[in-house]
């Protein structure tokens, strides 16, 4: 039954939320009377809808909080772990939450694209499911593993265990966000995403506060986001949005086989950005890691706000590029989202020359005077990821992102070599330099690839 037909069903019209005054606590006990009529009374599909679809207003503003939230979760446990524990023992957290949100791109295996877009419904919500809780799974066996190689102890083993299980449950609500996205309905999916991450970072605080014990802190952590996923992500996906029909192994195949070019890029990416702490790991104290992660958050930041502006006009994009008549056009705007990429690097310099250190000082409770030519560097280095994810989207739009995929690899090659290299002899700042590198790299040569493919189609 596709979506549009299931609006005409006579128990699940939209309504509108009673009028009245409407707080945060009547919000909150509304929520659980219906989850509890639904669960206890046996009702699921019997709840009407009382969420509207089609609001792109509060879709965009919902979505965007929901992103900020799950965005700043890392730098603010970061902060948090290196105030109550002391960098050397935050050091240690950030390594393991590095790795898992390594392992995050695992679980979501490029899907949410692919799930969002099929608006036909040809593969079953069943089926993504299906498929995610076996990504997930995966992700948790590589973890484990990885954990096993490394020689962990067993404080390590445990702290892992908590930011591996919470990235899981990051993955598995990621399907049923995509669900909530795809019947139109995108604001209850930032909700989702905003709750679990507020969550996350209140359990893991207070719990750090209180027992100043981080494999308590981040086991913790994992127990609300799975808290949050049962008591509202997956009700609040099966009360808003239709039934979906039973899945088949051979629709679950097919999301692995059409996916897997998109997992491999995004994951090799991901790889790209972390191999250069991986490279610290045993040869640098564990406190380099708060160090590297402090700095690389503003690129972090300038890679979302130039993600932002270009996101969403995506479509338009692809429109342009379909009318020969306005290749030039199109051709324009990659130069002109490049110079905002140049423009947003400007900014971020600027920021890292009156705010960044003082202000990074303040909020890990150690001077960062000594890592301030290394912050330029860094985010020298954001402002080209975010031109290289801006080229990767337009290679896709494009269609040639599996050649791009290719730049990805020797990418990977090149930061595997020179942050073990480079590391071993500079340290820290061979570290950064190895990461500033395979960006420059990386950026000319998607830049060539991008003329290469234009002078193709001329």
């Amino acid at each position: 039954m596709t979506p549009s037909n299931h609006n005409h069903s006579h128990n699940h019209n939209n309504t509108e939320q009673p009028r009245g005054r409407v707080t945060l606590a009547s919000i909150i006990n509304g929520w659980w009377n219906r989850l509890f009529a639904a669960v206890f009374g046996g009702r699921w599909d019997d709840q009407p809808w009382l969420y509207e679809s089609g609001r792109s207003g509060r879709d965009y503003l919902l979505n965007t909080l929901g992103s900020i939230a799950w965005g700043t979760l890392f730098p603010l446990l970061t902060i948090v772990a290196t105030q109550l524990s002391g960098a050397e023992r935050a050091g240690h957290f950030t390594m393991a939450f590095t790795t898992a949100t390594l392992l995050l791109y695992v679980g979501n295996y490029g899907v949410k694209t692919y799930q969002v877009s099929d608006l036909e419904e040809t593969e079953s919500f069943s089926s993504y499911r299906t498929q995610r809780l076996m990504t997930c799974l995966l992700m948790l066996a590589i973890g484990f593993l990885y954990c096993l190689v490394r020689g962990y102890s067993k404080e390590m083993w445990l702290i892992s265990a908590g930011a591996y299980g919470f990235r899981a449950v990051d993955a598995l609500a990621d399907t049923y966000e995509a669900r909530l996205q795809q019947q139109d309905k995108l604001y209850l999916a930032g909700i989702s995403q905003a709750v679990r991450s507020v969550l996350g970072i209140t359990a893991f605080s207070l719990l750090l506060l209180v027992t100043k014990s981080l494999v308590t802190a981040s086991i913790g952590m994992a127990v609300a986001a799975l808290a949050s996923f049962f008591l509202l992500t997956a009700p609040l996906t099966r009360l808003e949005t239709p039934r979906p029909r039973p899945g088949s192994a051979i629709e679950v195949r097919e999301i692995f086989t059409d996916c897997f070019p998109t997992f491999l890029a995004l994951f090799l990416f991901a790889l790209i950005e972390s191999i250069p702490k991986y490279a610290m790991e045993g040869v640098l104290p564990y406190r380099s890691q708060v160090f590297f992660s402090a700095i690389y958050f503003p690129a972090q930041a300038m890679l979302m706000v130039v993600g932002f502006i270009y996101r969403p006009q995506l479509v338009r994009l692809a429109t342009i590029w379909g009318d020969e008549r306005k290749r030039l056009r199109f051709d324009l705007i990659v130069v002109a989202m490049i110079a905002v990429c140049v423009l947003v690097t400007g900014v971020g310099l600027a920021f890292a020359h009156w705010l960044a250190v003082p202000m990074n000082t303040l909020l890990y409770g150690t001077s960062f005077e000594p890592y301030r030519n290394a912050q330029y560097l860094m985010v020298i280095a954001g402002g080209l990821s975010a031109a290289i994810d801006f080229l990767y989207q337009i290679i896709t739009v494009l269609r040639q992102q599996a050649t791009a995929t290719r730049i990805y690899l020797g990418a990977t090659v090149f930061v595997t070599g020179a942050s073990i290299i480079l590391v071993r002899l500079y340290g820290f700042d061979g570290a950064v330099w190895s990461y500033l590198g395979v960006m420059g790299t990386l950026f000319f040569a998607l830049g060539i690839h991008y003329i290469f493919i234009r002078t193709q189609a001329a």
